[in-house]
């Protein structure tokens, strides 16, 4: 009954929210490197341990439960846009691909098979159509197309529409030291421009404005694009101004958070009861660490008491409703 509970809150989840905060960390199971993703925002907090952290994979946890691949227009579009990236999908793979049109694959095996079939080899070709053929999946059964998805940078979370946390780009200018009085100065500089910026950020959610927008990506180009006397720094702004677009999706999305401190608060205490535990030694331990987390986070975001709910569930009262529920009226009263 937890485990189906936890299920339900990831569902119920990404249904009620125009964002979501992700992020992930190392979590060790059965003596093999394995990893945990958290994904979750203001109303709810999921943790899913698994053996990878790969796009495939986080595009499989959004699948809330569900196994199914669609080649379908999402898919398709997805693919052409990836194999611009890569440079690494040709036109004939393509082609086999649109082919197949509308094919729906209920699970991996059924999948696997399906890429046989279709003669297409290469990983990365397989990989790319496999990710579309997700992200055709996602859309088909009603994810929201607006949906932003807030991290860190980490290259498997850049999919469909990506916003990146304010702070962790400022921290490759944060680390810099400079070895002149020059160099720390021009550091302190950038760095004051940056917070400025930020606030420019902040006041604009509140308040946004046409006006206010063109003057925040101008800001953002003078600082990003200026040559200092030192070139570490240089190499920095570049770095931060290819991100422009996902730094500046607030915006297009004003209600959407310049950081991801909701991930990094959520997984703190996961990292800490890694760290006293150490690793999990069977599925079912790993699968319970999951959930339980999931339902403790939760339970504090929606404002019950972790220990009333686990009294009301054990007893078979169940007089605090289901957290799907909740997470539901929560998002409705926030809306209004």
């Amino acid at each position: 009954a937890f485990h189906d509970e936890k299920d339900a809150i990831l569902d119920i989840g990404l249904s009620v929210s125009t964002h979501i905060n992700v992020d992930d960390t190392t979590a060790r199971h059965e003596g093999q490197n394995g990893y945990c993703t958290h994904i979750g925002n203001e109303f709810f907090a999921t943790f899913h341990s698994t053996d990878s952290k790969s796009r495939i994979n986080f595009l499989k946890l959004l699948q809330a439960g569900r196994t199914d691949y669609i080649i379908n227009a999402s898919a398709l579009s997805y693919m052409i846009s990836q194999g611009m990236i890569s440079q690494g999908l040709p036109q004939d793979s393509l082609t086999l691909v649109t082919s197949k049109l509308l094919t729906v694959c209920e699970d991996d095996i059924a999948w696997d098979e399906f890429v046989k079939l279709l003669g297409i080899e290469k990983p990365l070709h397989i990989k790319i159509i496999t990710e579309g053929a997700l992200v055709g999946s996602l859309i088909e059964h009603g994810f929201n197309t607006d949906m932003v998805i807030v991290s860190d940078d980490a290259g498997q979370f850049n999919v469909l529409i990506h916003a990146l946390c304010w702070i962790h780009a400022e921290r490759f200018i944060n680390k810099l030291i400079g070895l002149t009085d020059k160099q720390k100065e021009a550091v302190k500089s950038i760095r004051s421009d940056i917070w400025d910026l930020y606030a420019s950020l902040k006041n604009f959610k509140e308040q946004p404005d046409d006006q206010k927008k063109a003057d925040i990506e101008a800001k953002f180009d003078k600082i990003f694009t200026q040559k200092t006397c030192f070139a570490s720094l240089n190499n920095a702004l570049k770095r931060i101004y290819r991100n422009k677009p996902e730094l500046l999706r607030v915006l297009d999305f004003p209600h959407i958070p310049l950081h991801n401190n909701t991930s990094e608060n959520d997984i703190r205490d996961y990292v800490k009861r890694r760290k006293v535990s150490g690793s999990t030694r069977n599925d079912l331990g790993r699968r319970c660490r999951d959930t339980f987390t999931s339902l403790k986070k939760t339970c504090r975001k929606l404002n019950v008491s972790f220990w009333d709910y686990l009294e009301d569930r054990l007893s078979g009262l169940n007089e605090i409703p289901y957290l799907s529920d909740l997470i539901i009226n929560k998002a409705l009263n926030l809306s209004v």
